[in-house]
């Protein structure tokens, strides 16, 4: 063979190999698309997406390029939607003690292995800073009086959102009623410790005036105007932002740890057997500090106004004075300060963020 022919085939050859490379980097960013989609079209109905159905709806018999392909989405979904698909932790592996190590032991003296860190279930979870939620969330004026002036003339009907003169449209983009709530139950797991019993839940959300027959109001864009109290927590549970369990369940001999039934499957009398504790998606999407933050902001913002408002009863008028103010803020950074450490001495250890 001459050189001419081996220039010739070495040609042909290389060309062929960079066919063959544009083909399979092709199929990698509609396997990348397909999985943004399902992971979007999954995240609309707010359940985890497991491994098993990437597999099987994406990647098909070729589950080896589920690195290639997960990474190419996960680039996609961080430039455009400014999101990023996050793994679970599994139960085990958030309930074990940290002080065990990686080895443990079970009723019989023999070492096992740790749980495994990860579930092989993800949800979608947004990357943007929380600053610029914050400036979006904040009332524009103009925007405001356009939204007024281009909204509907019947400000009465129930079904018109409410403007807020902000770019994160609250009326329509979230079930607030339910997201509101939602934070409230997390807050009072959070504050009894990590766990609250069945009856306590009961009676705390009954003073909130939220009995058992109680409902969740829900937005226009729902098919129900309410929702039972009873299906909105197992909606919940399904969602995976809390868990209900059995109580007197013994997880350190090695045997999977009991899962309540749906709340609109138990008996009254059977609800002391039963605690509520924070799910896998709470975990991961909103995190104890956020929580805790909450908490402290809520009750200090309260006192704040409490004492405000007996000044200005004791003075006959609104308070002022340069002075005075500055006091005032230097004290509720301290009350801020001291409720979120009275907050993580009651939950029982430090405060986790967003895992």
């Amino acid at each position: 063979m001459t050189a001419k022919e081996k220039w010739k085939w070495t040609k042909k050859i290389t060309k062929w190999i960079s066919a063959t490379l544009k083909q399979g980097e092709q199929t990698e960013k509609l396997k990348a698309s397909d999985l943004v989609r399902l992971a979007l079209f999954t995240e609309h109905k707010r359940i985890p997406l497991r491994r098993d159905e990437i597999n099987k709806k994406v990647l098909g018999s070729n589950t080896r390029s589920f690195t290639v392909v997960f990474e190419r989405a996960q680039r996609l979904l961080r430039k455009t939607f400014a999101m990023e698909l996050v793994e679970l932790q599994s139960r085990n592996y958030r309930e074990q003690d940290p002080a065990t190590g990686d080895d443990l032991q079970n009723a019989t003296g023999v070492k096992k292995k740790a749980a495994a860190a990860g579930s092989k279930t993800y949800i979608l979870r947004s990357v943007l800073n929380i600053a610029i939620i914050e400036q979006a969330a904040l009332t524009g004026d103009r925007l405001l009086e356009e939204q007024i002036t281009e909204g509907p003339d019947d400000d009465d009907d129930e079904d018109t959102p409410r403007n807020y003169g902000s770019i994160i449209s609250w009326s329509s983009a979230d079930q607030l009623a339910a997201l509101g709530l939602l934070h409230v139950i997390l807050a009072l797991i959070l504050v009894n410790g990590r766990s609250i019993s069945e009856l306590e839940l009961r009676a705390n959300l009954k003073r909130l005036r939220i009995p058992s027959s109680g409902t969740v109001p829900t937005n226009a864009q729902s098919t129900h105007r309410a929702m039972p109290i009873d299906t909105y927590l197992s909606q919940l549970m399904r969602q995976g932002y809390i868990d209900r369990v059995r109580l007197g369940d013994n997880k350190a001999a090695g045997g999977k740890r009991g899962r309540g039934p749906a709340a609109t499957q138990v008996n009254a009398d059977d609800n002391q057997a039963y605690e509520w504790r924070w799910g896998t998606r709470a975990h991961s999407e909103i995190g104890e500090q956020a929580v805790a933050s909450f908490v402290a902001e809520f009750m200090t913002d309260c006192t704040r106004q409490n004492e405000d408002e007996e000044d200005e009863e004791d003075d006959g008028g609104p308070v002022r004075g340069r002075g005075r103010g500055k006091g005032r803020q230097d004290g509720a950074a301290k009350k801020l300060e001291t409720m979120l450490k009275a907050i993580e001495r009651a939950s029982g250890g430090n405060l986790a963020g967003i895992k």
